[in-house]
């Protein structure tokens, strides 16, 4: 088992300095990072967990890291939250979420028991539990676990039930967390209690009948957004299709109707969250101004590597705000980005064949939105974080309709996965939004109809961005660095 007071004990005596982090994503202070948890609101602040192994830079024995922000751009620390330190969670306090109630700020997780039988071999069973605290520190409930895995109809898998979505509505709290049927297809299950302590089951919400759309179905998240219900969850091992679902394990959402006599939900088609080489696990929250935000975590577990004597590993990505524009989940940069732009440079001219730099564009942390248009060209470059031997490259082909992310020189150490693809709409003009700070590239298509997201390791000297155009291509470009106080 592993206690707060240690945790907390080692990040002070290891923390990493902040300048060899990114200004304006999540990272720990030191040691792991994956899924981000918690994601809510708590008097009038923003909260955001993340599972955390504070020990090393790989995954281990979770814990529940904290921040918290007025405007989810500049983030402060918090302690620890939870630690794997009870016999029902010493093999990890895996992922959940959170919400503010009369008795404080509840946390909702799965905690991780692993026994052992007559022959030696281990089993972890999965539950729910529940701590309760006040924003900075939580307490375990003894109550705990308030969802056993025999609360699931027979034949459901209880070493896979995990990471608990939890909500407040009609005068109830509801619960979705993700599992595997007796078929061993994902599915999201669903339960209802009156006071957080007393669960009951309820039904599948929804699942994948022919056991095509992956294998387990994690941190699933279920709500209302401009008049439908949508669903988002992560299936492990799901197999790509043409340019989708290339990440293996994928974060798609479904849109569609919930009845809520029969509590299931019409799901339709998964459609892919993001299209980039780094994105996975992501959760919502409704600010109290009425939007729904997103984040995730911008790392795959198929691209771990980190550079040599990083001390740190995976980020979150820029919070996002979600809307639904025709049937599809748009996502948007929250606006409080804004705020923190300085050094506004504008540009309007022809970028031809040969490789061009602009006065004054650069930079590691910046906002940039460019417009292409005209049709003497097919095929648009642009190169980020360039170095003697280091940038990352779009490229947009506009006969394709494809833009494509090739991070193979981005300052990679190991042979991961450095290409993606994805299709965008056929149009006159495109509008693409880079977002880039420090060790991210986040590109945001056409006022977020698509998104790429992408973890970089270059070197922070690396600096320069570079155009290149197979014909005249008109570009309009508006930069913007951003600075955080």
């Amino acid at each position: 088992m592993h206690t707060l007071e240690e945790a907390q004990n080692y990040i002070e005596q290891n923390r990493i300095d902040k300048r060899k982090r990114p200004a304006f994503h999540v990272t720990a202070p030191v040691g792991w990072i994956n899924d981000p948890n918690g994601f809510s609101t708590y008097q009038n602040k923003v909260h955001l967990f993340y599972q955390y192994h504070p020990y090393s830079t790989n995954w281990g024995p979770m814990h529940w890291g904290h921040v918290v922000s007025s405007d989810m751009i500049k983030w402060e620390e918090r302690p620890v939250a939870l630690a794997p330190d009870q016999a029902y969670d010493h093999a990890g306090v895996f992922s959940g979420s959170a919400l503010e109630t009369p008795e404080g700020h509840v946390l909702i997780y799965t905690s991780v028991e692993e026994k052992e039988d007559d022959t030696g071999n281990k089993t972890a069973y999965q539950t729910q539990s529940l701590a309760i605290g006040d924003g900075e520190n939580y307490h375990k409930v003894p109550e705990n676990p308030v969802i056993l895995g025999n609360q699931l109809p027979e034949g459901f898998n209880q070493s896979d039930f995990r990471d608990p979505k939890v909500w407040f509505e009609d005068g109830k709290y509801w619960l979705v967390a993700g599992n595997l049927s007796k078929e061993k297809h994902g599915q999201i299950v669903l339960f209802s209690s009156d006071d957080l302590r007393h669960w009951q089951y309820e039904n599948v919400l929804a699942g994948d009948e022919d056991g095509v759309i992956g294998k387990m179905w994690e941190c699933p998240d279920f709500f209302k957004l401009d008049g439908k219900h949508v669903l988002i969850t992560s299936p492990q091992n799901m197999s790509a299709t043409a340019y989708e679902f290339h990440n293996g394990h994928n974060a798609v959402y479904f849109v569609g109707d919930y009845d809520e006599e029969t509590h299931t939900f019409d799901k339709g088609c998964p459609h892919a969250l993001d299209y980039g080489l780094d994105f996975y696990a992501p959760q919502t929250t409704q600010l109290p101004d009425g939007r729904r935000i997103l984040v995730a975590w911008m790392k795959s577990w198929d691209s771990l590597a980190i550079p040599d004597g990083q001390e740190w590993q995976g980020m979150m990505t820029l919070p996002r705000e979600l809307s639904l524009e025709n049937g599809q989940l748009v996502q948007r940069p929250i606006h409080e980005l804004s705020d923190y732009h300085t050094n506004t440079l504008e540009f309007s001219g022809v970028i031809s064949k040969s490789f061009e730099m602009i006065e004054g564009v650069s930079g590691r942390q910046i906002d940039m939105t460019l417009r292409l248009s005209g049709t003497a060209y097919i095929s648009f470059t642009i190169d980020l974080a360039v170095g003697v031997n280091h940038y990352t490259r779009f490229t947009y082909n506009r006969s394709l309709n494809t833009i494509e992310v090739d991070r193979t020189y981005s300052g990679l150490q190991a042979d991961l996965n450095c290409q993606r693809k994805m299709t965008v709409s056929s149009a006159d003009s495109i509008e693409l939004r880079f977002i880039l700070d420090s060790y991210s590239i986040e590109l945001f298509v056409n006022d977020g109809e698509k998104v790429m997201s992408t973890e970089i390791q270059t070197p922070l000297d690396s600096q320069k961005i570079r155009f290149f155009s197979d014909g005249e291509t008109k570009l309009s470009l508006v930069k913007h660095d951003i600075i955080i106080p």
